[in-house]
Parts: C-alpha cells; structure tokens; sequence
C-alpha cells in the first residue's frame, strides 16, 4: 500500500503543528515546513507518535526561488497528494504609528500571498498531469474586512481568497480540488498577540480536527469557528460606511 504524502507549510507551531497531528497516522508521510528547525522536530516527534513518516526542511518561505526549487523536488521524489499552504505572518500596526513599515509589509506579502500562491501554481500543474490532488490554502476571516489595524495582513488575505476560488475553478477540469481556510480566533502565538478582544476563540487543535474533516469531505470554503460564517454573512448585508465607521472606532 503506498503512501499518501502530505505538505504542511508553516507546520513549526501554531495551526500548521495542529494540522500535522491530525493528519498524522499509519500510511501518510508528512512533509513539515516552516523555519524554526526546533519546532518542526518537536512537532514530528508527535506525529511519529501516531504512526506517521515525517520529513523536515527548514527554510524560509520568502525565499520564492528556493520554494519553487524545493517543491519541485519534493514532488519528483514523492507526488503530494495534498499541499496544505498554511505559513502566514500576523500584521498588526501599533496604534501611535501612522502606517506599517516597508520591511514589515513586505515580509508580510512575500509570506501570507507571494509564497502561497508561487507554491499552489506550481503543485497545481503537477497535480494537474497525475489528474488528482487538493490545494489546501488557509487565509483569514480577515479577508472580509478592511482592518485598519492590519492593512497588508487583511489586504493579502482578501487576495488570497480570490486566488483559491479562481485556481478552484480552473483546476476543476483537471480533477484537482482547491479548497480556503478562513480561521476567525483561534488560540496560537500569533492571536495572543492581538490586543483587542477574540471572541469565539478556539484551541489549534480543536480548529485542526474540524478543518482536517472537512477537508476529507471535499469542502471547497471552510470557516472556524462557525460563528464568524454567519457574522460575515450579516455583515455582508450593512452599508459599507456604517462597517467603516465601526472599524475606526476600533
């Protein structure tokens, strides 16, 4: 019986470890990415614990030239069956700063919208001439939202968005599915560093089982926690001067 070979990106904390345990069991090999080498060690030594094969590569995802080189070759010794693009970086600007730095957006882009897209274009065309596979890319339910406090985070998860539903819908007729995660609060390092108020909030793992069954159905949108499907549901209906106003109040 071969196995089923997964890529997680971002894999070293956060809902990029979750996800690799809740993948992890007899028969899949999982391919852990991110650049903390440390972690991504600790986060194979659990997922070996429940039967999985696991590889490590520590490098960073900003570097679009060493991905391309790097997934490729990865696939030519093993074809992915699913790549999960879940690396990102948080975006918060301080309150008495009048915008975010160059170096920060930037790093902020190359991360969150650069290296996800660079990297499901090109599994998307491998996967495209094996006639099966599933891109996995996990944004923000701040693409929504004009975040004020978080202009590029917000801005590359809106592009993100677009990105997984337009590549859905040409991989279709190549049997490849695409599918985009939108994560309210869920309870990594990244969000305790958010100062302002998570309602709702979800452990990592609880969002990773959730997400990891859905995905297995073949979900094309997922949202965690639910609730924050319905709030962008009702917002989507409120003029969009009243959502401004209640932005900058923030």
């Amino acid at each position: 019986m071969s196995q089923r070979i997964i890529l997680i990106t971002g894999a070293s904390g956060g809902i990029g470890a979750a996800l690799a345990r809740s993948h992890a069991v007899a028969g899949v090999t999982l391919l852990l990415w991110g650049r903390d080498e440390a972690r991504l060690h600790q986060t194979a030594e659990s997922c070996r614990a429940r039967g999985a094969i696991c590889q490590v590569d520590a490098f960073d995802l900003r570097d679009a030239d060493n991905l391309i080189a790097r997934l490729s070759a990865a696939d030519s010794q093993s074809p992915i069956d699913l790549a999960i693009f879940n690396a990102g970086l948080g975006g918060s600007v301080d309150n008495d700063a009048v915008a975010e730095t160059p170096q920060a957006s930037r790093a902020t882009a190359e991360v969150n919208f650069v290296s996800p897209i660079v990297g499901a274009n090109l599994i998307a065309v491998r996967m495209a001439a094996r006639g099966q596979g599933h891109i996995v890319l996990v944004g923000s339910i701040a693409e929504s939202y004009p975040l004020p406090m978080a202009p590029t985070y917000a801005a590359t998860k809106a592009g993100l968005r677009i990105f997984a539903e337009a590549l859905d819908i040409r991989m279709a007729k190549h049997n490849v599915a695409v599918t985009l995660v939108s994560p309210g609060f869920v309870d990594t390092a990244m969000s305790r560093r958010v100062p302002e108020a998570k309602p709702f909030l979800m452990s990592a793992d609880e969002a990773a089982r959730i997400i990891t069954a859905k995905i297995a159905r073949g979900a094309r949108t997922i949202v965690v926690p639910w609730q924050f499907a319905v709030i962008r549901a009702l917002t989507a209906f409120l003029p969009r001067a009243l959502v401004r106003a209640v932005l900058r109040r923030a």
